[in-house]
């Protein structure tokens, strides 16, 4: 069954050469978007890889958004999104981490996740998992429980579980 999703999702999936540089190839997500069977399909698939009790499913910025708010809604669970530093209105815990070249920032509402909470969180790809990590730190900085992290797409030659490796990390679709 895990299959035949990850075949249909790689159909839905549109690559975009030289974007948004050269020799990059950009997974767009936004076929698989459109399509409201493959939508439901693979906001069905995360929820169902986590079964436990989730109480907040945390999406990271932006398109960690689109799945992550069904998933929630789904799930029973609220929502919360992370962002790049200076978008949220409200106390925020932010946390630094390394880029390829350089570093970047992501900031949480300091009340979005509070003591004893179980998270998800929720992002379309997984990549070299640097954001992702960034977004545990926050987490468990707030003293939530990150019960795992899912992802539409995995490129695997970049390795992101290996900054990953405390955690059930689960991608329904892997690039090789």
């Amino acid at each position: 069954m895990a299959n035949d999703l990850a075949a249909r999702l790689r159909a839905r999936i549109r690559d975009i050469p030289d974007f948004p540089q050269p020799g990059i190839t950009f997974r767009d997500i936004t076929p698989m978007l459109a399509d409201p069977e493959m939508l439901a399909a693979v906001v069905d698939a995360l929820v169902e890889a986590f079964p436990g009790p989730i109480d907040k499913v945390l999406g990271i910025e932006a398109r960690g958004f689109i799945l992550a708010a069904p998933v929630a809604y789904r799930a029973g669970a609220g929502f919360v999104p992370v962002r790049k530093a200076g978008k949220l209105p409200h106390d925020v815990e932010q946390v630094e981490y390394e880029l390829e070249y350089g570093t970047d920032s992501l900031e949480i509402h300091r009340d979005a996740v509070t003591p004893g909470e179980r998270v998800l969180i929720v992002d379309d790809v997984i990549a070299t998992g640097g954001t992702a990590a960034a977004s545990a730190r926050l987490v468990e900085r707030l003293g939530g429980t990150v019960v795992g992290l899912g992802f539409a797409i995995e490129l695997g030659p970049l390795d992101g579980r290996a900054k990953l490796v405390d955690y059930d990390v689960h991608a329904l679709l892997t690039y090789e």
